[in-house]
């Protein structure tokens, strides 16, 4: 891996061991998925599509059975899909900048740590918003742009492994505002807030501790400041029909 350049999606082939791997490298994607749940309510009819941008291994989709969704998973890479069905999501392969999907399909469009791998932000965010119905609500989170957030993922993250080597382009981390913009510009008013890592959880991650298998590792708690770690979620208005 460290051969390839930061931010290849060939990566994910290589750590495709890694999806369902308690204690492994993704195992903070697994809490945020659990807290990116949160955020989504119980559809609003039977069968409704939930669309899970970037979906990965499919770690949204325990957190999400029970709500009624049609969940269709979309991703670049066919190793990280094969998981998400094995999950119960129908997956797609596909390009987040390209969504194979219905405009105005999706009741909820989901699309947890993958604005700050996509090397076209606004093209992304057209996408995720062409194919939001009106009324229909996205669900976003993603890593801020500034000195602390790269020190905090990149630097400090990969040396004691918070975060794979090379995975990261800091260079495509994403302002708040920025993102903001970007959403209200197709209907969508934004709503931001700050997260974390709960720091027990980082412990019995990280730490020498013996990991029980009977609950998770940690969790991500809502705090007021965005400078690393950000969720956000708004509607999109009906006039944008």
């Amino acid at each position: 891996m460290p051969s390839m350049p930061r931010n290849d999606p060939r990566q994910y082939d290589d750590l495709a061991g890694e999806w369902w791997r308690r204690g492994g490298h993704f195992e903070l994607l697994h809490w945020l998925a659990a807290a990116r749940a949160q955020l989504i309510p119980p559809a609003r009819s039977a069968g409704a599509l939930l669309v899970d941008a970037g979906c990965g291994g499919g770690l949204l989709a325990p957190h999400v059975a029970g709500k009624g969704y049609r969940h269709v998973g979309v991703d670049l890479r066919s190793s990280g899909l094969r998981h998400a069905a094995a999950r119960g999501v129908t997956a797609v392969r596909g390009d987040v900048t390209a969504l194979p999907l219905a405009t105005g399909s999706a009741e909820v469009v989901a699309a947890g740590e993958i604005l700050e791998h996509v090397t076209d932000l606004p093209g992304t965010v057209a996408e995720l918003c062409r194919v939001l119905k009106p009324g229909g609500l996205l669900v976003v989170d993603t890593v801020n742009d500034n000195p602390l957030s790269r020190f905090v993922t990149v630097t400090l993250g990969e040396l004691i492994g918070l975060a794979p080597v090379g995975l990261h382009d800091p260079a495509l981390f994403v302002d708040p505002r920025r993102l903001t913009a970007e959403c209200a510009s197709h209907g969508v008013r934004l709503k931001v807030r700050g997260a974390r890592p709960s720091v027990p959880g980082l412990i019995r991650w990280l730490g020498p501790r013996p990991r029980p298998d009977s609950r998770p590792l940690g969790r991500i708690v809502p705090t007021r400041s965005t400078a690393v770690l950000y969720q956000g979620s708004g509607r999109k208005a009906e006039e944008y029909a």
